[in-house]
């Protein structure tokens, strides 16, 4: 999200992290590159796992109980691998990043929402090597995207300096027991059906949409609506700041006018601005409503509140049989470049995405998929759970390689300074779709200048 949304979960209420805060996951199939930041030249590459006592340091987040549970495992599955985590509140890991992996005694892998300057600095480890010895190359691409860096700094392309430990997607809760009694059927398969099914709610009614904008949430269906009608390309070049990339383009344009259109139709909140997202959240988990935009982490809340009455489907595309685009994002960690142990750091995060038990634990504890190759299993959960939906629609989309960033990732000021008040005209029919575009563009620019 924005500088005003951090967030410190991929599970849980606070979305707001996921869109601005965490490196997310775009749509850019490249090998790896050739920047020059971080380094593994100090290790020789190797897949065997040492049979030396190694303890291995990690700096986390405070709330995100995911790597205690994954290093215990590993820790049983293999002894001589110990781990010592240290945690700190999200803002305070962000800001203090840069002088801890400076240090003399750099953790050997840290949290890191975002790469900023420390592939520039040479203060992360490019994972390279690794993608090359372990074939992470069968894994989605789109996956790693975002995880990549330039040696000019844009994103998207280039060296891999991260993985994820889980990976978030995108999409619309849909309260089936409220669509029984609209009318409405099975999830729609295009973006026409979807604005069909608002007005047969709207007419029986039942809220169409459950929403909020206070602080800015409804870009989830705002930038929704755009992946649907944009050249992704285009889009993710903008997104990762490539020099010339522009946002006034006819596919977003075409889906910032769609979302105008919902709002003359009165499909959002009369209210939607003053909603903020846990307001929204509340309100959709109280049948407040047929249709809410939202990531997967609210799956298990949702399906607390209302049982058997909600399920989770992909945005539909505005053509039938097309592939489908959704935003979602990374729980991202890198490895410190003066780390003594890359290859038990590269060996661990390899394990974390293809051993069946670390992956069960990734969706067990947060909800989100586990990544790693889209051909292999899935972890195991109730059958016909929304958990079971959820993963479907990730493995698709990953399959699909269309997954992509969150635009409120694409410069520091532009969630704040630009999405959210912006957005809170265009959901309350102020302005048009070109306008918002425009606006945004406007601010991009002078931004991308600094």
């Amino acid at each position: 999200m924005s500088a005003s949304a951090r967030g410190r979960r991929v599970r849980g209420a606070t979305a707001v992290a996921l869109i601005a805060s965490l490196a997310a996951i775009a749509l850019t199939a490249c090998a790896p590159g050739s920047s020059t930041g971080g380094a593994t030249a100090a290790t020789k590459v190797s897949t065997e796992l040492t049979k030396d006592k190694v303890q291995l340091t990690i700096a986390d987040e405070t709330g995100f109980p995911l790597t205690d549970d994954l290093t215990k495992e590993f820790t049983k599955q293999h002894p001589n691998i110990t781990f010592k985590i240290t945690r700190d509140t999200f803002q305070n890991l962000t800001a203090n990043a840069p002088k801890l992996l400076a240090s003399s005694t750099p953790p050997d892998l840290i949290r890191l929402p975002t790469l900023g300057d420390t592939v520039k600095d040479g203060l992360v480890a490019n994972l390279d090597p690794y993608f090359t010895a372990y074939g992470w190359d069968k894994w989605s691409p789109a996956q790693l995207a975002p995880l990549r860096m330039t040696a000019d700094g844009v994103r998207g392309s280039g060296s891999l300096y991260q993985l994820g430990l889980g990976y978030s997607v995108t999409g619309i809760f849909m309260n089936t027991k409220l669509a029984e009694q609209a009318g409405i059927g099975a999830p729609p398969q295009t973006l026409a059906e979807l604005g069909d099914d608002f007005a047969k709610a709207k007419a029986a009614g039942v809220a169409p949409l459950v929403e909020g904008d206070k602080d800015g949430v409804v870009n989830f269906a705002v930038q929704a609506a755009m992946n649907q009608y944009a050249d992704k390309q285009q889009f993710l070049d903008w997104m990762f700041n490539t020099p010339g990339a522009s946002f006034n383009t006819p596919g977003n344009v075409k889906g910032a006018e769609l979302i105008r259109t919902w709002a003359d139709a009165g499909y959002f909140p009369s209210d939607i601005n003053a909603l903020d997202y846990f307001s929204f959240v509340s309100s959709f988990q109280a049948s407040g409503g047929v249709f809410t935009f939202n990531g997967n982490w609210e799956a298990t809340n949702y399906a607390k509140k209302l049982g058997k009455d909600v399920t989770f489907f992909l945005v539909p595309p505005a053509e039938k049989g097309s592939k489908h685009v959704a935003m979602g994002s990374a729980n991202s960690f890198s490895a410190a470049a003066k780390s003594t142990h890359l290859n038990e750091v590269a060996y661990f995060l390899n394990w974390v995405h293809t051993n069946d038990k670390a992956r069960q634990i990734v969706v067990d504890v947060t909800g989100a998929a586990p990544g790693g190759e889209p051909s292999q299993a899935q972890p195991k959960v109730e059958k016909g759970s929304i958990t079971e939906q959820v993963l479907a629609a990730a493995a698709q989309v990953a399959k699909e390689d269309g997954q992509v960033d969150f635009m409120a990732n694409t410069t520091a000021g532009i969630y704040a300074g630009v999405i959210i008040p912006e957005s809170q005209l265009l959901v309350t029919s102020q302005i048009t779709g070109q306008e918002y575009v425009d606006k945004v563009q406007a601010f991009y620019a002078q931004e991308v200048k600094k």
